[in-house]
């Protein structure tokens, strides 16, 4: 019997690839229609690749176009005429292109504010302006917000600079070292009340076309010609002194606030802000901004609802104290907080993300949390 079956060794022997009785079995040939597996992962993973090689190419375009400007503008010595410059730039570009692109939620506001019930929120005024006047009733003031508010923004970062270094060098280093929040405060405060200067007319024009439906001019010129024959020069100044009790804490707030924010991010971090790329500097300016612009619009929001009603609503020749009285007596106290949730946070935020990052296009150190540069700069003015 045992010579009627192979042993172990010689059936192992018969199947290994050296014998000739091995034949190997062929591998089945692929279906023509057979998806290859996990075929969405290779997809995402191609758009992956994709979105990496766009954004090196992005990157590089950044910094071709960066050194460009620089070579163009020259070296940018730090509180040099040209550094004030760069800065009245990077305000024009954070204030006028961001205060345009909320217009209509700044439309739905003001309307808010004058007739509380004329919509419920923003996406019923949204539809009933729409339903009356179009897409473009829903962009009504974009005119006179853009024009205006790139003058304001030009003046408030430029002249801001320009206080911030003047004062600290009249203070002299230790007294503004131990004052700096003081420092920030007098330097917003003058840079504002200058700005608001500019910025008075084009809002009276924004106001006045918002508010009044439908509107009786469409145009920043039309707006301006219109006020100043039936009032006078005065007529686009009226709303002045409460934009000043609107703009200049707010703005107060916003600087001091996003100074001391941006100097403790940087405090927390490991090491300091030279040793952060670009980019975690922008998202350090964007973060100290948003928290900046909670603070500030709770303390500017009550002047806010003022001057939208004082430009709405104030009588020719009627004094500034009786219309202020007179307007109080209807909305209350819980009328001065009208819209408020509208405009928290997020513009304060996108204007420093974007004014940083000109400075930083320019080749600037970013505001607030020091640095080396700015450090030596402090040292040479002392």
């Amino acid at each position: 019997m045992v010579g009627l079956f192979p042993n172990q060794a010689v059936v192992s022997q018969s199947f290994l690839p050296t014998s000739p009785f091995y034949k190997p079995t062929p591998s089945p040939a692929p279906h023509p229609q057979k998806r290859p597996l996990f075929s969405a992962w290779s997809a995402a993973d191609t758009v992956k690749d994709k979105a990496h090689q766009l954004s090196a190419e992005a990157q590089r375009e950044y910094e071709v176009a960066s050194q460009k400007a620089q070579a163009k503008a020259g070296k940018i010595e730090l509180y040099s005429g040209k550094y004030y410059a760069a800065c009245v730039v990077g305000g024009i570009l954070a204030c006028g292109t961001t205060h345009t692109a909320v217009t209509p939620l700044d439309l739905v506001k003001c309307r808010r504010q004058v007739d509380s019930s004329l919509y419920k929120g923003n996406m019923d005024g949204w539809s009933k302006i729409y339903r009356a006047e179009g897409l473009r009733g829903i962009f009504t003031g974009w005119g006179p917000t853009f024009v205006g508010y790139s003058v304001q923004g030009a003046g408030k970062y430029g002249f801001y600079e320009y206080f911030k270094h003047l004062y600290a060098t009249l203070a002299g280093e230790e007294a503004a070292a131990k004052y700096k929040t003081l420092l920030f405060l007098s330097a917003s405060a003058s840079a504002e009340l200058i700005a608001d200067v500019g910025l008075c007319p084009f809002e009276a024009v924004k106001v006045r076309m918002q508010t009044t439906i439908p509107p009786v001019f469409n145009g920043t010129l039309q707006g301006i010609n219109y006020i100043t024959a039936r009032e006078g020069t005065s007529g686009l100044y009226k709303g002045l002194y409460p934009l000043w009790g609107r703009q200049i804490p707010y703005t107060m707030m916003k600087f001091a606030s996003f100074e001391n924010i941006v100097a403790a991010i940087y405090g927390y971090l490991p090491g300091g802000k030279e040793d952060y790329g670009r980019g975690a500097q922008t998202a350090v300016a964007f973060t100290g901004g948003y928290l900046a612009g909670i603070l500030c619009a709770i303390v500017s929001h009550p002047a806010d609802v003022m001057v939208s009603k004082l430009n709405a609503d104030r009588q020719p020749g009627e004094g500034f104290g009786a219309a202020m009285s007179r307007i109080y007596s209807k909305i209350g106290f819980g009328g001065l907080w009208n819209g408020l949730p509208v405009m928290i946070g997020t513009l304060t935020g996108l204007q420093w993300m974007i004014y940083d990052s000109f400075k930083i296009f320019m080749g600037l150190p970013t505001t607030g949390g020091g640095s080396k540069q700015t450090d030596q700069i402090k040292k040479t003015a002392a």
